[in-house]
């Protein structure tokens, strides 16, 4: 796949990242208001610029961190990370600097949004699904290992352990990770479960069980299918466990997988030649102690913008 990418950034990820990765002390304003998420965000979209060179870009936001309609079907989604209500449990040194971040980037002029009932892997998935190719994913959140598409020309850059060690990940890279490809990476997830998400998992079915399913039936519906079988070679352990967590795979399987026909706002993602807002930009900048990053962001985007 040729040409410039659109950069579809996982917003909530990188400024979790930016903010755990930069001591407070070392990211303050004169008055000693942190910014380190916000300086942190702004340099790793500036490198992603620099060294991936799109032609696009936008960052998604979780405008409903936990949808209603995924703990319906699974109660325990995300529940340990709730602070209270429906509250997101968030740092308050991360949580005044969001704000801020958006004004910042809505001067610049990168598009930044949400859609109500939806996370940023939801929009993150229908831009994937619906923007020309190639698109190249951001994030270090493995559930969207799910949307890589060698053939359409989706592919994760995977930032768990930073920017500056992301992992280019096509299908080959997902199934050296995980035994299996990526198309199937939902259901080999709701099978193995994922603690960070709050998902189970089918008990007495782990990560390499899941795999070796995967692999040789395919996905969660062709498992089950495949257990009526005599012929199919399954354990009558496993084949008791997997009819026992029936119930929980039909719920879990929507649950994991990434929704890619969320309707998105009017937005438009060119890549940015000059600032938005150039006036906003400075007394944020000034505001904020934010010179040196926002120049550096906006030195990468008229580099790749030439």
């Amino acid at each position: 796949m040729t040409g410039q990418p659109l950069l579809a950034v996982d917003a909530p990820s990188l400024y979790f990242r930016a903010f755990h990765g930069i001591p407070e002390k070392a990211g303050q304003t004169s008055a000693g208001e942190p910014v380190n998420a916000i300086r942190g965000f702004l340099d790793m979209i500036a490198q992603l610029v620099r060294t991936r060179r799109p032609d696009r870009l936008v960052c998604a936001l979780d405008a409903s961190w936990r949808p209603a309609w995924r703990v319906e079907l699974i109660p325990s989604y995300k529940k340990h990370r709730v602070l209270r209500g429906d509250v997101e449990d968030v740092p308050p040194g991360l949580q005044k600097q969001i704000p801020v971040l958006l004004e910042v980037l809505a001067a610049v002029g990168i598009p930044t949004f949400g859609v109500e009932g939806y996370e940023a892997d939801d929009v993150l998935g229908t831009l994937a699904a619906t923007q020309p190719a190639p698109v190249e994913v951001v994030s270090g959140d493995r559930d969207l290992f799910q949307l890589v598409d060698d053939e359409r020309g989706t592919r994760l850059l995977y930032v768990g352990r930073g920017v500056a060690k992301l992992e280019d990940s096509d299908n080959a890279v997902v199934e050296r990770k995980y035994g299996v490809p990526a198309r199937w990476y939902a259901d080999f997830a709701a099978m193995r479960g994922d603690p960070s998400d709050g998902l189970p998992g089918v008990p007495g079915v782990g990560e390499k069980t899941a795999a070796r399913l995967v692999t040789r039936y395919g996905g969660v519906e062709q498992i089950m299918a495949a257990l009526d079988d005599p012929d199919a070679g399954f354990a009558p352990g496993l084949r008791t466990k997997l009819k026992d967590a029936s119930d929980y795979l039909d719920r879990a399987l929507p649950v994991c997988k990434v929704a890619l026909d969320v309707k998105l706002p009017d937005f438009d993602p060119a890549l940015p030649r000059a600032p938005k807002d150039p006036d906003a930009l400075l007394a944020l900048a000034d505001r904020w102690n934010l010179a040196s990053s926002a120049k550096r962001l906006i030195d990468a985007l008229q580099i790749s913008s030439s």
